[in-house]
């Protein structure tokens, strides 16, 4: 762009850190809620080191959105929902030498200022610290120091390996690990590399930071029972909480508690030996505990379905029983039905007794004829005859009324 404006002729990198610093310049997402209008979301200002800080809409695309949108919610106020958080993070944050340098003058923010909202520019907090294995309580603890105002910029120094080693011990992560982790934090807006283990004024002036934030436990060093002490003089210093039950120690506790379970783990998934910096004997130890854990394994599948079949049976012959007593039931009713005293077998035997009994013997003939026939009639007459006396009657007195019967 030249190295000086059409107006005033000032430095291009004084007007861009000038007008960055101006709060009505400051990115804020605006949420619109809009019926029958969807818009792509807004991306964060990237910044790398060919293109460094750009703020002029003609230039960049991104500053055109902003902008374009700051003028439709300005134009309908009542549809649009203004929600002062920056914008999401695109890119991951930049490293202090990736910046351009700042020419204007500096003067740090006092706490009053802070906490009342007059500050006309972002609030530089500075946060540091070694970040090995970033965990939970990291990212808790930036987010602390991210909303200690209502527009902070958040600076994020990391020891380099040599000095960690020096004044704590060995990390697990390389310091190019650690800078990587810190830059995907959503939180950070700046890395600082190799970072110094006291913050001196000279630092703190050349990186313009208005306050340093930590938790408030003292850090000693050599000469000194709490690195922190001039910044807490100062009333520059702004505390945060620890989350309990997580550190990096804790985390390395429980891998080194439980490192035969994880060299097992990682032997299983393809590791060598010499990877692990295992011996042979541990390794066949190792290979030996793996497949004694894997028949284990299969006993306890074999347990578990044979308790399964069990409780199968056992509940199949709960309702065998049932059934069988039910069936059992229903025989001795039928049986009794049947063979019983007033059964079917008994009520058939008596039927077919007296039909039987009847078919051999049949009722005896009658003693007389009827009225009516002729030969009845006869002996009637006869019978007359012989009790008369009449001689010509046959009065032989021999009663012959049964003779036709027996002919018949």
């Amino acid at each position: 762009r030249g190295n000086s404006r059409s107006s005033g002729g000032e430095s291009s990198l004084t007007w861009l850190r000038r007008t960055f610093e101006r709060p009505e310049t400051t990115i804020f997402a605006f949420h619109k809620k809009i019926k029958h209008r969807q818009e792509e979301p807004m991306s964060t200002l990237e910044s790398d080191k060919n293109k460094a800080y750009t703020l002029s809409s003609a230039d960049d695309p991104i500053m055109a959105t902003i902008s374009k949108r700051k003028r439709r919610a300005e134009e309908s106020l009542d549809s649009v929902y203004y929600d002062k958080q920056p914008l999401a993070h695109y890119a991951p944050a930049p490293f202090t030498e990736e910046l351009p340098p700042c020419l204007e003058p500096y003067r740090r923010i006092t706490r009053e200022e802070a906490l009342s909202g007059r500050a006309t520019r972002p609030i530089r907090v500075y946060a540091d610290g070694i970040y090995d294995l970033f965990h939970a309580g990291h990212a808790r603890a930036l987010m602390q120091a991210k909303n200690l105002f209502p527009n902070t910029y958040l600076i994020v120094g990391v020891c380099s390996d040599d000095l960690t080693h020096k004044m704590k011990g060995f990390t697990v992560l390389s310091e190019a690990e650690r800078y990587e982790a810190l830059r995907h934090c959503r939180y950070v807006d700046e890395i600082v590399r190799d970072a110094p283990w006291t913050c001196t004024p000279e630092f703190l002036d050349e990186h313009r930071v208005d306050f340093v934030a930590h938790d408030d436990i003292p850090y000693g060093a050599a000469g000194t029972d709490d690195v922190y002490k001039d910044i807490k003089a100062k009333g520059m210093f702004m505390a945060t909480q620890r989350t309990e039950g997580i550190s990096t120690s804790d985390i390395i506790t429980r891998i080194v508690r439980d490192y035969d379970t994880y060299v097992r783990r990682n032997l299983a998934r393809g590791y060598s030996a010499k990877d692990l910096n295992v011996s042979y004997i541990n390794e066949k130890k190792f290979a030996i505990q793996n497949r004694v854990d894997k028949v284990k394994d299969k006993m306890k599948k074999v347990e578990s379905k044979t308790k399964q079949v069990v409780r199968n049976i056992e509940g199949k012959s709960h309702e065998l029983i049932q059934k069988w007593e039910e069936k059992s039931r229903e025989f001795i009713g039928n049986f009794l039905e049947f063979f019983g005293a007033d059964g079917t077998w008994n009520t058939f035997w008596r039927d077919g007794t007296s039909i039987i009994r009847q078919a051999l013997s049949p009722p005896a003939s009658p003693s007389r004829s009827p009225p009516d026939s002729p030969s009845s009639s006869r002996s009637t007459e006869g019978f007359e005859g012989a009790e008369g006396g009449d001689p010509g009657a046959g009065g032989s007195g021999i009663d012959f009324s049964d003779s036709d019967s027996d002919e018949d």
